[in-house]
This record gives structure tokens, C-alpha cells and sequence, in this order.
């Protein structure tokens, strides 16, 4: 039985509105700012939202992070801010790009571009194969391990992005994410007692619980309606 629903990615932004921008166009949405400094790119369940939150911040490390996107051409994604760091080569499919705030995303070239164009949420990892089940049971996926050393997680109720994967990394975490996921629980002790850390509880207006999974990545906790 899943511990928790995902709810939705976010992002932290210098310029929500820019990044915002950006990211809209590249899935083929809007932006729509909140009035107060940030936003969101919506879908047609409320699990396709990317929310972009307002930070000071600069980014300084590495994302630990990133979506992979589906795109026709690669000048596309350049017209709209992105910047090419590892062209596609070897034995790799995807082109590693920077967003317009220098975040990592990898894009994926298809003559015909699916509906959705968002189709993973990838995070670096020291062992992938334990973060997949770690989530999967969490959020009520299946894992599938891959010969090449990452493992995925698919078929993750309510949550549209195709697969949530964890690569090899030889590196721990050492910053704050710029990216992570929200999800709804009716409590957060099975959580805690699976092994998520809590950084934050409810308060001083802040409405939802913060934790990190056990390698530090952190993600919200709102309570369920």
C-alpha cells in the first residue's frame, strides 16, 4: 500500500516568470503567474503541474534533479533560452542542455512530438537501485532495474510523468535541490518511519511537512483534503 500521492514537481527560480516561461513553451503550455512573484505550467490533472518558486539564490551546484523532455529540434529549445552543455553522442540518445537559469534538463528528439512531452523525473543517486524501491514503495510503483546500473520506477498512481528514475552518481548530495516533487499523505509518521528524515514541520503560516529521502533529496508533504 503507496504511503503517500504525488502532487506535483516545483521548481526554485531567481525569475519564475522567465523559467516559467521557459518551460511552458518547451511542453507546448502556458504559464500562468500566481500574482505574488511565482506560478505554475499546468496540464489536465493537477499531477502535471510544475510550480516555480521564488528563491534568492543563485544556482551553484549541479542539479540533482532533472526532467527529460521530448523536442523536435534542438534550435527550438536554443530560440527559447536553453544552452546545449553535452551534445547527443556515443552511446547516448539525449542532448544534455542548461535551462535558462543554468539548470540541467537532457532532450530527447522525435519528428512527432507526444502529447506529453515531459516524460521523466531523474535523480542522481549513490545506489539507485535502493532509492527505486525506497520510492516505490512510497508512492506504489514497480522498479525496474537496468544492466546499464540506473532503475526505474514506472506505473506510479496519479503521477504522469512516465518514469521517475535514479541514476548512478559517484557523488553525495551536498546542496539543497532545485527541484522537487510535492506529494499528499494522510500522515507523515509512516514516512518518518520508512526511513524519510523531517526537516520542517507545519508553521509560521507554512501549511505542509518537509522531509528528505534517505539520500537527502528533499520533497513536501501537504496534508490530504
Amino acid at each position: 500500500m503507496a504511503l503517500a500521492r504525488f502532487r506535483k514537481v516545483c521548481l526554485d527560480a531567481q525569475d519564475p516568470a522567465r523559467l516559467g516561461a521557459f518551460w511552458a513553451a518547451a511542453l507546448g503550455r502556458t504559464f500562468e503567474p500566481d500574482g505574488r512573484g511565482e506560478g505554475g505550467v499546468f496540464g489536465p490533472t493537477p499531477g502535471h503541474t510544475l510550480w516555480f518558486n521564488a528563491v534568492p539564490q543563485p544556482r551553484e551546484v549541479k542539479h540533482r534533479v532533472h526532467l527529460d523532455i521530448y523536442a523536435r529540434d534542438l534550435a527550438d529549445l536554443e530560440a527559447l533560452g536553453a544552452s546545449i552543455l553535452l551534445p547527443e553522442g556515443d552511446d547516448r540518445r539525449w542532448t544534455v542542455m542548461a535551462d535558462p537559469e543554468g539548470g540541467e534538463l537532457c532532450a530527447f528528439l522525435r519528428e512527432e512530438l507526444p502529447a506529453e512531452r515531459l516524460h521523466r523525473l531523474v535523480v542522481d543517486s549513490t545506489d539507485p537501485a535502493a532509492q527505486a524501491r525506497w520510492w516505490a514503495h512510497v508512492l506504489g510503483g514497480d522498479v525496474v532495474d537496468d544492466p546499464r546500473g540506473f532503475s526505474t520506477v514506472e506505473h506510479v498512481p496519479g503521477m504522469p510523468i512516465d518514469t521517475f528514475d535514479f541514476v548512478p552518481v559517484p557523488e553525495p548530495k551536498s546542496a539543497p535541490n532545485r527541484i522537487h516533487w510535492d506529494m499528499t499523505a494522510a500522515d507523515v509518521a509512516p514516512l518518518v518511519d520508512a526511513g524519510a528524515t523531517l526537516l520542517r514541520a507545519p508553521g509560521d503560516g507554512i501549511l505542509w511537512h518537509v522531509l528528505a529521502d534517505p539520500e537527502g533529496n528533499e520533497f513536501c508533504v501537504m496534508p490530504e483534503s
